[in-house]
Parts: structure tokens; sequence; C-alpha cells
């Protein structure tokens, strides 16, 4: 038996979207449902060496910044045509 291990969020109208991998398509599964705690992150990230809160401060930081632009890609080459 394959155990995968996904993680979700519930929204605040109580729906959980859930993407599984293709090869579970058209199959029967079991699912548990594990609060995680709000912590875990936070421990988490100072364990992997991310100073504290920094995910906290820095989600969605270019959501509001229009700074954040793509710049011009340049020209196609020019390329020898094959015959």
């Amino acid at each position: 038996m394959q155990r995968i291990t996904l993680r979700s969020h519930v929204g605040s109208d109580g729906v959980l979207h859930l993407q599984v991998p293709d090869d579970l398509k058209d199959q029967d599964v079991s699912i548990t449902i594990q609060p995680i705690p709000a912590n875990l992150d936070r421990k988490l990230g100072v364990e992997l060496g991310w100073p504290e809160g920094f995910f906290a401060e820095t989600a969605g930081a270019f959501a509001d910044d229009d700074s954040f632009v793509r710049q011009p890609q340049g020209e196609y080459e020019a390329r020898v045509l094959l015959e």
C-alpha cells in the first residue's frame, strides 16, 4: 500500500480543496485529516536556518508591489532554416 502525505488548508468557509497525484485518478482512497499545530511552520523554518517569522512577513510580499514587473525579453535570435 502506498501512503502519500499531502498538506492543504481548510478555508474560512470550511471547504478543503485537495489535489492528488495523477496516479490516484479513478481510485477509491481513504483520507485522514489531522490538524497541524500553529507553531509548526515557525519551528521548521528556524530549524532549517530561516529567521523566525520570515515566511509570515514575506508571504504575498509582491501582491501589493507594482515595482515587480517582468522586464523586456528582447528579440528572438535568427536561426538557420532547415531544408
